[in-house]
């Protein structure tokens, strides 16, 4: 079960925050401005429930950015890992690592699950200014949320 039902409101602005790229690189609020970005919080690569999430994503991934919106794995797996899970996957979803320090910017965001040490399963929507748009928390880390709750989201946002 989730811990609180705490994920960011719609209207806030994202929080400052530093990720680190599959690469290495530092990804950061800044990076968001300008696109529509959905942040899409993960507890566990080469987890069943993350496995299939990121595949129907990847499916509906052309349709997303018809609608303008750029996708983005976040979990405290470490980017190595990270790597390793999309490629195996073979999706094209950049993932962004919140492993140190441990679950911070989940933290910001409302989207970490305290009792197991990971990103609870959430989605956060952001717009072009940097502000948040519409999010989800999952009742419990093992729902998968379907890519309509996105497609709904965007719509929302519009």
């Amino acid at each position: 079960m989730s811990d609180g039902g705490r994920i960011i409101a719609p209207g806030t602005p994202a929080p400052e925050f530093a990720l680190r790229t599959e690469d290495g690189d530092t990804f950061t609020r800044d990076d968001l401005a300008g696109q529509t970005t959905v942040l899409v919080f993960y507890p566990s690569a080469f987890s069943p429930v993350c496995t299939d999430q990121l595949q129907v994503y990847e499916e509906a991934l052309e349709e997303l950015r018809a609608q303008g919106a750029v996708l983005y794995g976040v979990s405290t797996d470490g980017p190595y890992s990270q790597k390793a899970f999309r490629e195996s996957l073979n999706v094209t979803i950049p993932q962004l690592s919140d492993f140190e320090p441990k679950g911070e910017t989940a933290r910001a965001f409302g989207a970490y699950f305290e009792p197991a040490g990971t990103t609870d399963r959430a989605l956060v929507i952001i717009g072009p200014d940097g502000v948040v748009t519409w999010s989800h928390l999952a009742a419990n880390p093992g729902e998968l949320p379907g890519v309509n709750l996105i497609f709904d989201g965007l719509q929302a946002a519009a």
